[in-house]
């Protein structure tokens, strides 16, 4: 009897154990959880091993609906593939889809958004838009290289901007990427206060 309630008591214990390292995932929103749980994930993260050790969550300005914004979508059917500039000598071709027009704060500015022309040819990836940009709080609050956004191509003339899903860009963790440098039409002169903050690196 005493060696059963012994195993029990090595079993509870060993329970409780697992329980207390198993962590909930951080994050205010799905898209802060999920992005956290992908930098946990090994076969996920794009940390560097020591980082991913001791990481313990993404840094995010608070979700804030008034960067939920409505965008004039404009198609630019006549431009011409560029080969855009990275963060290495890899110099993927892209092409300028659209532009987008919106107000924040009662202020108009816009964006050019691009079609990565090798990617539109994997199943899925037909009708992503890459929206990356500069904004007043790059090399502050947030990292200095800009953020990026995913969109899709919409069926009407309107698109939603959610700047609270921007992300950085992999070489913001890991020297080893090579991340798409941002156009400098895409800079925003005002603070976009959403979105994943500056990493600090251990």
């Amino acid at each position: 009897m005493k060696i059963k309630y012994a195993f029990c008591f090595v079993v509870i214990v060993l329970l409780v154990g697992c329980s207390e390292k198993k962590r909930p995932i951080k994050g205010d929103t799905e898209f802060q959880r999920t992005l956290n749980a992908e930098f946990k994930d090994a076969t996920t993260s794009p940390l560097k091993v020591k980082d991913r050790k001791q990481f313990d969550g993404l840094n995010f300005f608070k979700f804030d609906s008034t960067y939920v914004v409505n965008a004039k979508f404009v198609r630019t059917p006549d431009e011409l593939p560029f080969k855009m500039k990275t963060t290495t000598n890899r110099l993927p071709e892209y092409v300028k889809y659209g532009e987008l027009h919106f107000q924040i704060k009662g202020e108009s500015f816009k964006l050019n958004v691009y079609q990565d022309e090798s990617l539109k040819q994997e199943k899925g990836y037909d009708d992503y838009l890459f929206l990356p940009f500069l904004d007043e709080t790059s090399g502050f609050e947030s990292y200095g290289g800009g953020r990026y956004l995913d969109v899709s191509i919409p069926k009407g003339n309107e698109l939603v901007i959610d700047f609270n899903k921007s992300y950085n860009p992999y070489c913001a963790y890991n020297d080893k990427y090579s991340c798409p440098v941002v156009p400098r039409e895409n800079y925003l002169k005002t603070k976009i206060e959403a979105g994943v903050k500056a990493f600090k690196k251990n």
